[in-house]
């Protein structure tokens, strides 16, 4: 009898742990679990696929990119996904196609409208994430991409732009550019007219794309430096506007990054023959050589406030940093810049691994000293002073930092 007792009681137990091995393998299908969640992640890896492989433990569903609750629409992500898009090209590996594509899922309606996005905000910044939409309908060819896009490049029809022509940053910030603007829409309107523009229709869209980077380099340079101010009001109104230049006070690192790196992807699509293709790689040689001359001489980095190194609160920025390695590096591959800027780059490189970079015991990898955000007027009020810019919050594995960082990191691996 006991001996009864004991065999029903096993078979019981292993029924239930069958059961139970059973359930786990059979997840809900709407429940997605990262591929290199539960796994060690090898330091034998190039540092593209680390660094990738640590974003997706840190945020196992891609929405979660930049610290978000909720799923958001919004630009840091693609920034990200750009690298898993390369890494999948470079690989074949699914998780990394899987990842990309569960962004989109999530946010994309099949009719594809977009979760969170407000066409009527008119925010550049909605528009970068759209290359992940490109890139989905390309594989897969589901129209809901291909609307989803659409949708983003109609922004453009009706969005509020300066007497030149340049796009507002933000509606909500009536007759400003800002350096990030350039890489939030030109490399997406480039890409999307390349694909799905014909005739007289892409030749107007492509003058208007070389048009934003003319008007930033007419208003924004600084003739002794050669540096790019942050923001300009051609207004002149707002208080954090020179009254005389309607220039913002300093040179903000990553606004610089996003500028450099727009440079070299928009040039990704812009035809050979177009006129304003030498005018274009003649910006960013002079962007570039005005950027060597504030790298720091010890670790080949580069400063938060680019021009200021020696000055109390100042630091070395790792978006920024790797914002510029890869546009050198890209730069060189694709012969606008000579090879030497192969080795500032690699310098560059080998300063953020050294200076920036710590692992875990897991293997996760951490890129430190990212400036977490950094804008100019809005509420709480943002003065573009040094000492706003040095005040801001520094955090570890912000995605403005790892994207660029794997995209680096892909260019110097080839």
């Amino acid at each position: 009898m006991k001996y009864n007792k004991l065999k029903i009681l096993t078979i019981t137990v292993l029924a239930a742990g069958l059961f139970f091995s059973c359930a786990q393998q059979s997840k809900p299908a709407n429940q997605k679990i990262s591929d290199v969640s539960g796994l060690a992640i090898s330091a034998k890896l190039p540092w593209s696929e680390r660094m990738m492989q640590s974003e997706m433990k840190r945020f196992p569903e891609a929405w979660m990119l930049d610290f978000f609750k909720t799923p958001k629409w919004s630009y840091p992500n693609g920034l990200v996904l750009k690298g898993a898009e390369q890494l999948f090209q470079k690989t074949g590996k699914r998780e990394y196609y899987n990842y990309i594509k569960g962004y989109a899922d999530e946010l994309v309606n099949a009719d594809g409208t977009i979760k969170t996005y407000d066409i009527k905000k008119y925010n550049l910044d909605m528009l970068n994430s759209g290359n992940v939409l490109i890139f989905l309908y390309l594989e897969t060819k589901d129209e809901k991409y291909l609307k989803g896009a659409q949708l983003l490049r109609s922004q453009l029809n009706d969005h509020p732009r300066t007497s030149e022509g340049g796009f507002w940053h933000k509606k909500i910030y009536p007759s400003q550019m800002w350096l990030d603007g350039l890489y939030m829409a030109e490399p997406f309107y480039a890409s999307y007219t390349k694909l799905f523009s014909k005739g007289a229709e892409a030749d107007q869209a492509y003058n208007d794309i070389l048009n934003q980077f003319d008007v930033v380099q007419k208003h924004m340079v600084d003739s002794k430096t050669g540096l790019l101010y942050h923001g300009w009001d051609e207004s002149k109104e707002q208080q954090w506007a020179d009254k005389k230049t309607g220039l913002s006070p300093n040179f903000w690192g990553r606004a610089m990054g996003w500028y450099g790196m727009a440079i070299v992807d928009v040039l990704d699509y812009l035809p050979e023959n177009h006129p304003g293709r030498a005018r274009l790689i003649g910006y960013l040689k002079s962007y570039s050589e005005a950027l060597v001359k504030v790298q720091d001489k010890k670790t080949s980095l580069w400063y938060q406030v680019l021009d200021k190194g020696g000055e109390k609160g100042n630091y070395l920025e790792a978006s920024a940093s790797s914002m510029f390695v890869y546009t050198f590096a890209k730069a060189v591959r694709k012969g606008y810049l000579p090879t030497s800027y192969k080795t500032i780059a690699k310098k560059g490189y080998d300063g953020i691994v050294k200076n920036l970079i710590t692992v875990e015991p897991d293997g996760v990898v951490n890129l430190n000293q990212n400036c977490a955000v950094a804008g100019l007027g809005g509420t709480p009020y943002r003065s573009g002073t040094y000492e706003y810019y040095v005040t801001e919050e520094i955090r570890s594995n912000d995605p403005k930092g790892t994207g660029p960082f794997i995209l680096a990191s892909l260019e110097l691996e080839n």
